[in-house]
């Protein structure tokens, strides 16, 4: 576990041949976890819309016109609805994000009782809130806040070209924040923002400072949201991307590193490679706050073509029954699929035997 990685060590990390660079990270990461378990999330929007932010490739930035209407925040009743279905679905941890700068105060009190109801179901819960200093930080950690969401985007050096309204320092001091009142941190970037390869060694260098490393490493790929500053930018290598999640997963070993948004635009051949390369989590559903996410049954498919399974929490007390409901809708799919095998073969015999007898 080291946390003074040099630059210079990174950047000779992603420049490894791909195939020595992935079994490289195959190595570390069957060390800690189980490689064929990804742990599964759900993330829902409590509050959409309207935020003071400038983040150049946020729909709910208020600077930009993406055609996002402003909406209030949720009431609890509705999230704990949408928690219990996310449970049944499988998800063992339920995560909650708001377009705030940072949270007010009668916001706040909200936000805590969504907390403690969500938690009482035995789920996993987490949020991302925006800025916390170390009160609201204690308040949201009291309440069982298990893990707090605030990325650093991209590198120091080119941070200012997507965001000018919140520093990096006020990132980081938000990070400390949540790290002293005991929660766990859940802190990643985007690529694909026009960053140089440079940018991206230099992202991972700041999280693997993280001193301990964040548990959760969400890498996501930009969704090119059409209104945003960033919606015509060059698209980034897949190639690149998976070197990335690797890299993350050789510098952060016990890290979850959670395959985030972008998953929509990639085919099953690049997340698989994710899969390979060490990624070993996921949102599962049909959205990511304001972008869609692969559906829910074609994770299903996916995890059962590649023998992937739901990771067992076992602090859970409705984790054996969330389970099962995975492992049934993998084998009902499963299912569906030898049905279809059989049709096909069935026809195939038809059709064989209709021209034999007409020869």
């Amino acid at each position: 576990m080291r946390h003074d990685w040099r630059l210079d060590e990174i950047e000779a990390l992603f420049a490894l041949p791909f195939n020595d660079l992935l079994f490289r990270a195959q190595r570390v990461h069957r060390a800690h976890f189980d490689p064929n378990a990804v742990q599964v999330s759900t993330l829902l929007s409590i509050k959409t819309g309207a935020c003071p932010e400038d983040c150049k490739y946020c729909p709910q930035s208020g600077h930009y016109n993406t055609g996002l209407g402003k909406e209030k925040l949720l009431e609890i009743d509705k999230v704990v609805e949408q928690a219990r279905a996310a449970q049944a679905a499988g998800a063992s941890r339920f995560c909650m994000g708001a377009a705030w700068k940072s949270p007010r105060e009668r916001d706040l009190e909200v936000v805590l009782e969504m907390v403690r109801r969500v938690k009482a179901l035995g789920l996993e819960t987490c949020m991302t809130l925006g800025m916390v200093d170390g009160a609201q930080a204690g308040r949201l950690a009291e309440a069982g806040l298990d893990y707090y969401n605030h990325n650093l985007d991209t590198s120091p050096e080119y941070y200012g070209e997507i965001i000018t309204t919140r520093s990096y320092a006020d990132r980081l001091a938000t990070l400390d924040h949540v790290r002293d009142a005991g929660m766990k941190v859940c802190a990643g970037g985007i690529l694909g923002m026009g960053e140089a390869p440079r940018d991206r060694a230099a992202l991972l260098q700041q999280l693997a400072r993280l001193d301990p490393h964040p548990e959760s490493v969400p890498i996501n790929m930009l969704v090119k949201v059409p209104g945003t500053p960033l919606e015509n930018t060059p698209d980034l290598d897949p190639i690149a991307f998976i070197r990335a999640i690797a890299v993350a997963r050789i510098l952060m070993p016990k890290s979850h590193v959670r395959l985030s948004a972008g998953r929509e635009q990639m085919d099953d051949s690049t997340q698989a490679l994710a899969f390979l390369a060490g990624a070993n989590s996921i949102f599962y559903g049909e959205r990511l706050l304001t972008t869609t996410n692969p559906q829910a049954e074609r994770d299903r498919a996916l995890f059962a073509r590649l023998g992937l399974h739901p990771e067992r929490r076992d602090t859970c007390v409705d984790d054996d029954q969330a389970q099962a409901n995975v492992v049934a809708s993998l084998e009902a799919e499963l299912a569906r699929q030898a049905v279809r095998r059989a049709a096909d073969r069935a026809a195939e015999l038809a059709f064989d035997a209709g021209s034999a007898s007409g020869a």
